[in-house]
């Protein structure tokens, strides 16, 4: 008798444990869950810039904002470095959820979204603070938005600077001393139009090809942001940089369909959240990278030309806005007034 009572007690015990451990895995997949309390999901987040760059620092901010608007439910990992691929294959993997969260350029993205490709038009925004006021609000919300229809969720927009001209030929101080110099840009159709449209030769080249192919006259020029401009060194062999700021594309936080889906509102508005308020802390980053990078080429020898004022620059570039105003008109009218 003894042996069986002391078998329904140890079943009794049992039965209660279980118990116990379905409400607590219960209550980890709610909204409502205290820190400390249920189980964390660890999500993967890919950036293929290494850890002390500007994306990254922005990328480790949202992680912990994350973490600590989820109450600890939620914890992102950060890979950096491109350990889980270049950005094209890690949008991807987005796409298809085997990669939850990512730091990608506006540029390749615009490959998969038909709407996203508007933020690399040349001279759209008047200014930095008009640019970031309306990315940071509520047309750049809805512009995120339009990523859903692709399998992806846009999260915030990151700086990547202001992209110029710099060349080994002469001062660019109007858009016709672009005239006649070859010009290496990205593949893309619409970098060749704006080359183009300001009377130089547009030549596409592999990121790696461009130094030897200005010390050796293949091309005259390129266009980048200072810190690239300085990181690749392309300073010591074309010593003119023309800042006027052609265009300024944006980084993008995108996370997958799949994540989202499984998120409850509270956590969705949380993710949210978390990603603008990381904007601050990665634009502060880029800013100083920005400002040492333009200092060390000016101690170097560049000669910077300022541009102050754009507009005989933007109106150079209409043909690019006519043969771009079907596909995104709409957008370029919320964006630019």
């Amino acid at each position: 008798m003894k042996k069986k009572a002391l078998a329904i007690l140890m079943v009794m015990i049992s039965a209660v444990l279980l118990l116990a451990a379905c409400g607590k895995d219960e209550k980890a997949s709610g909204s409502s869950d205290k820190k400390g309390s249920g189980k964390t999901v660890t999500l993967k987040m890919a950036e293929n810039q290494p850890d002390d760059y500007p994306t990254t620092i922005g990328d480790k901010a949202f992680a912990k904002l994350v973490e600590e608007k989820t109450d600890g439910r939620y914890k992102v990992e950060v890979y950096s470095g491109g350990q889980l691929g270049e950005e094209t294959n890690t949008i991807e993997q987005v796409q298809l959820g085997s990669i939850d969260l990512a730091r990608v350029n506006a540029s390749p993205l615009s490959q998969f979204s038909k709407t996203i490709g508007v933020t690399s038009m040349p001279f759209l925004f008047t200014d930095e603070e008009e640019k970031w006021e309306k990315l940071n609000g509520e047309v750049g919300r809805e512009l995120l938005d339009t990523l859903e229809e692709s399998n992806m969720v846009g999260l915030a927009f990151y700086d990547s600077g202001e992209r110029s001209f710099y060349d080994t030929k002469r001062p660019l101080k109007k858009p016709s001393d672009m005239k006649g110099l070859k010009i290496r840009v990205q593949n893309s159709e619409m970098s060749i139009s704006v080359v183009e449209a300001l009377g130089a030769s547009a030549t596409p080249m592999e990121y790696g090809e461009v130094y030897s192919s200005l010390q050796t006259g293949v091309i005259d020029g390129a266009e980048n942001n200072f810190p690239s401009y300085y990181t690749s060194n392309h300073y010591e062999v074309a010593k003119h940089f023309t800042s006027n700021g052609y265009t300024g594309t944006p980084e993008v936080v995108i996370g997958s369909k799949k994540l989202w889906d499984s998120l409850s509102d509270e956590d969705k508005k949380a993710f949210q959240e978390a990603a603008l308020e990381s904007v601050d802390t990665q634009r502060e980053a880029w800013a100083k990278l920005t400002e040492e990078s333009k200092k060390a080429v000016e101690k170097a020898g560049s000669k910077i030309v300022e541009v102050d004022n754009v507009e005989e620059w933007r109106k150079a570039v209409q043909p690019v806005y006519d043969k771009y105003g079907d596909q995104y008109g709409d957008w370029i009218d919320k964006l630019s007034k």
